[in-house]
Parts: C-alpha cells; structure tokens; sequence
C-alpha cells in the first residue's frame, strides 16, 4: 500500500518561503508523477505542478514563477517550495501520486494546514 506523508511548517511569514516534503512509502517515485495540490479555505482544490519519475518538472501557469518542485531518490522524497508568499497562499496542501493511465490522482496525503501570516 501506498502512502504519503507530507511535512513542513505550519506558519510562514509573508514573503518568505513555503517549504514542504512529502515522504512516500510502500512504493518509488522513481515511476509515476509526483503532485502538489492545495485547498484554500473555503476553495475548491488547485493543482500547484509536479515532478515525473523521470525528474522533469510540469507547473500551474498561475504558481509557475513562484515554484519549485524538486526530488531525493536516496530519502524516496518530494519537495515544494513556494517563494514569496503572501496570505493568499494559506491552505491545506496535499501531496499526491498521479497515475497517467488512469489519469487519476490515486493516492493522497492527508494534507498539513500552512497559514500565512506575520
């Protein structure tokens, strides 16, 4: 069985630096894409980019600027990190594994709470 886990802080000043790792077990991220998705409050779900077992990454238009979506092999990791945040960035985030034959997200983290705020 597949299982991620994300962690990080949850608190970050405006204008710093968002950073969250997702720990995965049960499975490689050496196959398969590797996803951040967020959900601000009271929002519907909003797709951040992810990273391919092949290392090459894929961003939202919208986040692209303000995005990098990296990977450890060695620790079976995947990293965020969301520069310049302001109190538009609090949400939940989830990390999440996309299966491109199924062309669904088919497992999920639990998702960890990162408010922005001074």
């Amino acid at each position: 069985q597949v299982q991620l886990q994300e962690s990080g802080p949850g608190l970050v000043k405006p204008s710093q630096t968002l950073s969250l790792t997702c720990t995965v077990s049960g499975g490689s991220i050496t196959t398969y894409y590797w996803s951040w998705i967020r959900q601000p409050p009271g929002k519907g779900l909003e797709w951040i980019g992810y990273i391919a077992y092949s290392g090459d990454t894929y961003y939202s238009p919208s986040l692209k600027s303000r995005t990098s979506i990296s990977k450890d092999t060695s620790k079976n990791q995947f990293t965020l990190q969301l520069r310049s945040v302001t109190p538009e960035d609090t949400a939940v985030y989830y990390c999440a594994r996309y299966d491109a034959i199924m062309l669904s997200f088919t497992y999920w983290g639990q998702g960890t709470q990162v408010t922005v705020s001074s």
